[in-house]
């Protein structure tokens, strides 16, 4: 079962015209309508991948920029080692990574901080979550889907959004991540499991689909 059909928004192979790889080496050799023509072909999918991986679209906006500044940057230094999108993506989601690891630090330092005459933050945390009857607010799959890929670890979500959404293959996701095939395709199948047991959970899958999952995982 897959959960959605690569939508137009998302990576495809231009059927004619010059192939990534070729734009880049005309980018290096001065011509800036090349890298131009590369930004328009993928920086939907850039943003996209972004967007799912940090679940906050302004946030996905700002590393998106900083993502195709560092592929400026880097381009004098660019090797055909692999695909364009895979090399673009690998900075996408190191900056992404990065930007996290720094988030976390600050929200520790931010929790850790007592306020004048009060205890610290993390105290008052929980009573600020909403019910669970918000969780009915809205019907629609889309929402809860989104946020069930948001609660997946870092390293599950980045390989389904790479897999199910960029249509980016695992050989080419283990370079992204640097992580090896064999860990990359577990990953995506915690993953999967995760997000069918949690949409069985609201009522959107049946159990026994859920059930059926977790056997026939890839």
């Amino acid at each position: 079962m897959r959960f959605l059909s690569h939508g137009p928004d998302f990576v495809k192979r231009v059927a004619t015209g010059p192939s990534d790889e070729q734009l880049m080496r005309r980018y290096q050799a001065g011509d800036v309508g090349a890298f131009e023509a590369l930004l328009r072909r993928h920086r939907a999918a850039i943003h996209a991948f972004l967007c799912r991986l940090t679940g906050d679209p302004a946030r996905a906006e700002d590393l998106a920029q900083e993502t195709w500044l560092k592929v400026v940057a880097a381009a004098p230094r660019w090797e055909r080692r692999a695909r364009f999108t895979t090399w673009a993506f690998s900075i996408a989601r190191n900056i992404a990574v990065d930007e996290a690891r720094r988030a976390v630090h600050r929200a520790t330092e931010s929790l850790d901080a007592a306020r004048p005459g009060s205890a610290p933050l993390r105290d008052g945390v929980a009573a600020d979550l909403p019910g669970p009857d918000r969780g009915a607010e809205s019907a629609l799959l889309r929402p809860k889907l989104e946020a069930a890929l948001a609660a997946l670890p870092l390293e599950q979500r980045e390989v389904f959004v790479l897999r199910e959404y960029a249509g980016v293959p695992f050989a080419e996701i283990a370079e992204i991540t640097g992580a090896p095939v064999p860990t990359v395709k577990s990953r995506m199948r915690y993953a999967l499991e995760a997000l069918r047991s949690e949409l069985a959970r609201l009522g959107i899958l049946p159990e026994e689909a859920a059930a059926e999952g977790r056997s026939a995982l890839p």
